[in-house]
């Protein structure tokens, strides 16, 4: 590509070129003058624009979601004078970094569906299909959704590596995330249905507000005890858990007797409960001393479904927590997609919350 073209941020000046760029690019679903003027003005994008010789070549604009971590490739167009020199890519990548620079972790993007150069362009720099949209478009064409993970995880922030297993029922996040613990902590874990199933049956609260029962902490604490393993629970609370949404008074009284049950185990195998929130310094403590936490949060913010959902801590920085999810939200989330995904730490604490009660409990599972 030349050295003549260079990438800045979009200028008040720019204004007349980016419309005339629009009419010679775009045939229908052109930005207006109107909304070029806005979108220059917003404070909640990232606008940048490819010159060469100060003739206005390029531009990509980006949307910085307000509340969120995710970035949207909202526009992007390249003169067909300098097309083929790799001036796409360029300010895709430009893109991304705009991007990360305003702490957002994932790019989205549509395309349409016959736009094969595109969609080439798109694959190559890492985004993958994820969806589509019908009748996206003016011409009622239909356009693919594409995203992909622009803040990666920095292997130097490793305590250790932790591999990722996937769930293979509705119901057994905790007995999968603590495989995944407990293999990365020692490689002879075996990762496979039988033992998650096991550890399913050995932990469960027997009922929840709907479907099977979910796993207790102090259930994955005795299962990861009886593995071999050392275990410490946090709960912010005394009582019998996740009962706050169940109707039936009979489901409630078995659900009780479980925990107490589980409460009496874990006295008999010297297993330390802590009744307080564990902090975020704990955690970052935890695992630079060789442990790995098992983390309940809620999925109101992954999927808006507001169940309660095991996942294992594997790395922290000094802005994110970084989590194994061992269920993806859709089918066409690609594994790595699940593994070491960054969350802020003000989104962490919202998150590491259950329920009515506010329910935080972690459990800390460390070799013996």
């Amino acid at each position: 590509m030349s050295h003549a073209i260079q990438v800045r941020p979009v200028q008040s000046k720019d204004l007349d070129a980016l419309e005339a760029l629009e009419k010679t690019t775009f045939e229908s679903d052109r930005l207006s003058r109107r909304s070029f003027r806005r979108w220059i003005s917003n404070d909640h994008r990232a606008f940048l624009v490819a010159t060469q010789n100060e003739k206005l070549v390029g531009y990509i604009l980006i949307i910085l979601h307000r509340g969120t971590r995710l970035a949207r490739l909202y526009s992007i167009a390249v003169d067909s004078n300098v097309r083929g020199q790799g001036l796409g890519a360029t300010l895709i990548r430009a893109g991304e970094q705009a991007a990360l620079d305003a702490s957002r972790i994932d790019m989205r993007l549509e395309v349409r569906q016959d736009n094969s150069s595109a969609i080439r362009l798109y694959e190559q720099l890492g985004y993958h299909l994820f969806g589509q949209y019908h009748d996206y478009y003016e011409d009622h064409a239909d356009a693919f959704r594409y995203q992909k993970r622009i803040r990666q995880f920095d292997p130097s922030h490793w305590q250790r590596q932790v591999p990722w297993y996937r769930q293979s029922t509705d119901f057994t996040c905790g007995p999968a995330s603590l495989m995944m613990a407990m293999h990365g902590l020692r490689s002879d874990v075996l990762l496979d249905r039988s033992q998650e199933l096991q550890i399913w049956r050995e932990a469960t609260t027997i009922f929840m507000t709907s479907g099977h029962g979910g796993c207790h902490p102090i259930g994955l604490a005795l299962a990861a005890h009886k593995r071999g393993f050392q275990a410490e629970v946090w709960i912010n609370n005394n009582g019998p858990l996740f009962i706050d949404g169940v109707r039936s008074e009979k489901k409630k009284h078995v659900m009780t007797l479980v925990h107490n049950d589980f409460v009496g185990q874990a006295e008999e195998n010297n297993i330390s409960i802590l009744h307080q929130d564990i902090t975020q310094a704990e955690l970052s403590e935890a695992l630079k001393s060789g442990g790995i936490p098992l983390v309940l949060i809620s999925t109101s913010q992954l999927d808006g479904r507001r169940a309660p959902h095991w996942v294992v801590v594997t790395a922290v920085d000094d802005d994110f927590f970084y989590l194994h999810d061992p269920d993806p939200t859709d089918n066409t989330q690609a594994d790595f997609d699940c593994q070491y995904i960054p969350i802020g730490r003000s989104d962490f604490d919202r998150m590491a919350r259950f329920g009515r009660d506010r329910l935080r409990t972690a459990v800390v599972i460390r070799k013996a």
